[in-house]
């Protein structure tokens, strides 16, 4: 069931910009340069926030004619697997358990897949703050403060994915924006121990200069093809003011597939735009606003993007299992199911979102995950979502082929910069005032 209407005025818009190159596009692989295929990746989380948005400045007429077309690849990023019956969203509660506190401006929460259940949550401002699988023993696990930039609501450390292979390799990755504002995507090494990462041992992966402050994405999170992929936004401002929501000559307002296996990074033969000219080749999906938070099931392999809407519509997207990618999201040509400020729109191969709230509802959306954990039986294949602006989460699950079912769960008074996923499943909410909390079925 899709959600319903109206809008809540948000804040000041960037100032107008010169639009900026984003750096040099990754070398695609080739049987020389090609490391080995990576594993596939257990299921790993990812990370953060959009508070209130920019009022629209100006508006843009735009067409649906694609600046390039996909290519197909010949390897879907996995294989599907079937699912057991999801229940029924309508017969669902649950509740908030404080799971741990007195974190600084927290946008994220993941584990390493180390088996140790850590729980690693990010601080906006630059820190890692590793806690036990119960909340407690913090410690600092890297503190890079004095490299990232987060003096506008929407920068700062976003996003943080362990390399499958963590407790073997030590390797880690961090989504950041710089202290000039811009996009860095980059590699650290952990100490032999696992229990902190050296700030010293970092090494870029990727960089994207920021035509303005806002809409910089974030998350970071492995596939189960075992490749990197990172969401980034259209570049800021309102109304794609920088043209960049259709347009794969940039990797602004797109998800990316890169192979980080190696001591640098490439791009995957098989992307869907490897061989488009033109085309940024590490793009995967476009037409984005800003993904905040997107995530995989961790049974059968599906891409859930939540996409940031501007004035009236936040959505929920799903990119199935087996997909060679190259999906057009529809921003700005649509703002969830709904032609964006047009009374009709061209939307020939884009794909809509298969869940909407308006801003009755709320004004940011914060995506989720698939629960499959073992401790909540009731909540078992629902992928939960929420709004940062009014702390309400609801529940997502198939009613049938091509159908969903959709229903608020929880009115919460907690500011939801994203959710988070345990080693063994669980989920975690995290409280952009400080707190964390795991959500559970109510009654359980």
């Amino acid at each position: 069931m899709l959600l319903v209407v109206v809008l809540l005025a948000l804040a000041a818009c960037s100032a107008e910009q010169a639009e900026p190159q984003t750096a040099q596009a990754l070398p695609v692989a080739t049987a020389s340069q090609a490391t080995s295929t990576p594993a596939p990746a257990e299921p790993a989380a990812a990370a953060t926030v959009e508070p209130p948005q920019p009022m629209p400045t100006d508006t843009v007429a735009h067409t649906a004619t694609p600046t390039a077309t996909p290519l197909p690849s010949s390897t879907p990023t996995s294989t599907p697997t079937s699912t057991p019956e999801p229940p029924d969203i309508s017969s669902l509660q649950v509740t908030l358990e404080p799971l741990a506190n007195d974190f600084d401006q927290p946008v994220f929460a993941t584990h390493a897949g180390d088996g140790s259940g850590r729980i690693f949550v990010l601080e906006k401002a630059g820190r890692i703050v590793a806690i036990a699988e119960d909340g407690g023993n913090p410690q600092t696990f890297l503190d890079m403060r004095d490299r990232v930039g987060s003096g506008s609501s929407e920068q700062g450390l976003l996003g943080l994915a362990f390399d499958p292979a963590f407790a073997g390799n030590g390797r880690l990755f961090v989504y950041y924006t710089d202290k000039d504002g811009d996009t860095v995507i980059a590699r650290f090494a952990a100490n032999a121990e696992r229990t902190a990462a050296d700030p010293a041992s970092e090494t870029v992966l990727l960089t994207a200069e920021q035509p303005a402050a806002n809409h910089n994405g974030g998350m970071l999170a492995f596939g189960p093809d075992g490749y990197l992929y990172a969401g980034l936004g259209d570049g800021g401002g309102a109304n794609d003011r920088y043209g960049h929501g259709q347009n794969l000559g940039t990797i602004l307002g797109a998800v990316l597939r890169i192979d980080a296996s190696g001591d640098g990074a490439v791009v995957p033969a098989d992307n869907p735009f490897a061989d488009q000219e033109g085309a940024r080749p590490e793009i995967w999906a476009y037409g984005l606003r800003n993904p905040w938070r997107f995530s995989f099931d961790r049974l059968t392999g599906d891409l859930w993007i939540a996409d940031v809407g501007q004035n009236q519509w936040e959505e929920a997207n799903i990119q199935p299992a087996g997909s060679r990618g190259g999906e057009n999201y529809g921003w700005p040509i649509m703002e969830g199911t709904h032609c964006f400020q047009a009374d009709t729109c061209d939307q020939s191969g884009l794909v809509l979102p298969v869940a909407e709230y308006s801003h009755d509802l709320g004004c940011s959306v914060t995506g989720g995950y698939v629960y499959r954990g073992a401790e909540q039986p009731a909540l078992y294949g629902v992928y939960f979502y929420g709004d940062y602006c009014t702390g309400r989460i609801w529940g997502l699950a198939p009613s049938g082929p091509g159908q969903w079912q959709s229903g608020e769960l929880l009115d919460s008074d907690v500011q939801i910069s994203s959710f988070g996923e345990t080693e063994s499943g669980e989920l975690l909410i995290v409280d952009y005032s400080g707190n964390l909390f795991r959500l559970s079925s109510k009654g359980s």
